[in-house]
């Protein structure tokens, strides 16, 4: 049912962009909608800024059918205000290579070789010439993610350790060579053809910065919502197409391959039977946001960068800031917000109730962690167990009261299960520990 949901609300997508919002391509115009206006529950609001306060935000934005509802900037920063995207920019560099094919420029079964040239790996011609470009796209050439430095693009970091397309691993480094297929391919620098491609069209503004190995995209918080707004739209911007290959849509917003439903092509998906994280090589049964709508899709960048799109409720969400805790891929940071965030948007989504305020529910922060975390059930005192995978308690604190905090650094790094209990009722999160 949930795989059902998920295909009816893609589909709903070119519907969708004929009713939405799109703000001019130039100015600072924006119009926007109030949220008592939509019948959502304002009251929690407050709960959800501190939150976003606590954890260094810098900017929330959230567009309801393309208007502006929230628009908060924190601190010293501004609407005209740069900042990075990190790893949420994969998502960018998916719908380039989507306008490249559509152009004839290239095709997703070409041998990444064809534009990088031969010799771009460390591995032997045969084993090279079989990584096609979906590889990159879907985090399954089979490189070898294990390598002293995972960003690393030079051939001799690039080494063999399964065939392409049988392991899923968040590798940064094939990603990042997209960028080289896209500029093999079409003969022009990657700011460039993003210019032509996106950014004109939708008024977007922005550049890939190259920072180490990677080409890391600053833009202002608006540019990340024009995005955001394009996806909601199915790829269609004001009522001009920007890639009208729908079955390449379809492919980049839902399951691309079986080893991680919760990927797309570089993008994640909500309401999968399973997902898989970074730096961990197996599968986790659930959803990879609980506490967000199903349909979601995520762009999720390191520190804590973000654009949820949630077509079938007509939402876009973008936050940017500082928050070093949230880890490579802000999954659950992304929950967490999605724990207050749901609570405003009572009306819309089924999920909030506002019988239910949002200091009842449980955060566990950072999360993956690598030295300690804290676990909060505000208003509760309850007895905490952590267990691992086997089911056997690594730790336990009774009668905690409001929030513990776990220290980590002597556990093996993979996935515990973090066990609450309150009287009769109980909460289970999942911990993930990663040692750097």
């Amino acid at each position: 049912m949930k795989l059902l949901a998920i295909l009816l609300a893609f589909f709903n997508l070119g519907a969708n962009a004929q009713s939405l919002y799109y703000p001019p391509n130039s100015g600072s115009e924006w119009e926007s909608l109030s949220p008592e206006s939509l019948g959502w529950c304002t009251d929690f609001w407050p709960e959800l800024r501190n939150y976003l306060d606590d954890n260094n935000t810098k900017a929330f934005l959230l567009l309801k059918d393309g208007r502006l509802v929230y628009e908060e900037y924190f601190d010293s920063f501004t609407r005209d205000s740069i900042w990075y995207w990190a790893s949420a920019g994969k998502s960018l560099t998916a719908f380039l290579v989507g306008q490249a094919q559509e152009e004839g420029l290239l095709a997703l079964t070409d041998p990444a070789s064809d534009y990088l040239g031969v010799g771009w790996t460390d591995l032997s011609p045969p084993q090279e010439e079989a990584i096609e470009v979906v590889h990159q796209l879907t985090m399954t050439s089979g490189l070898d993610d294990g390598v002293p430095d995972p960003y690393c693009t030079l051939d001799t970091c690039l080494q063999f350790l399964a065939e392409p397309g049988t392991r899923w691993a968040y590798h940064n480094a094939p990603y990042t060579l997209l960028d080289g297929v896209l500029e093999g391919a079409s003969g022009q620098s990657l700011n460039v053809f993003a210019q032509s491609r996106l950014k004109t069209p939708t008024g977007m503004t922005g550049l890939f910065v190259p920072v180490d190995y990677n080409n890391v995209f600053f833009s202002t918080a608006r540019s990340m919502a024009r995005f955001g707004l394009l996806i909601q739209g199915g790829g269609n911007w004001n009522g001009a197409t920007l890639l009208s290959d729908t079955a390449y849509f379809r492919a980049m917003t839902t399951p691309s391959q079986a080893l991680n439903p919760a990927y797309g092509y570089l993008w994640w998906l909500n309401g999968q039977s399973a997902f898989m994280v970074p730096g961990f090589p197996f599968s986790i049964p659930g959803s990879l946001h609980p506490n967000a709508p199903d349909a979601m899709i995520s762009a999720l960048g390191k520190n804590g960068q973000i654009i949820n799109v949630v077509p079938d409720q007509g939402l876009v969400m973008v936050r940017m800031g500082d928050a070093p805790g949230a880890g490579e891929v802000p999954v659950t940071f992304n929950d967490s917000v999605w724990v207050y965030l749901s609570q405003i948007i009572c009306s819309a989504s089924g999920v909030g109730s506002p019988e239910l305020p949002a200091v009842a529910e449980t955060i566990l922060y950072p999360n993956p962690v690598s030295d300690a975390c804290a676990v909060s059930w505000p208003g509760q005192v309850f007895d905490l167990q952590l267990l691992d995978v086997q089911g056997r308690v690594r730790m336990q604190q009774p009668q905690v009261r409001g929030e513990a905090v776990l220290g980590v650094a002597d556990l093996e790094p993979g996935v515990y299960l973090v066990r609450l209990k309150a009287g009769a009722a109980m909460r289970s999160l999942r911990l993930f520990v990663q040692h750097h």
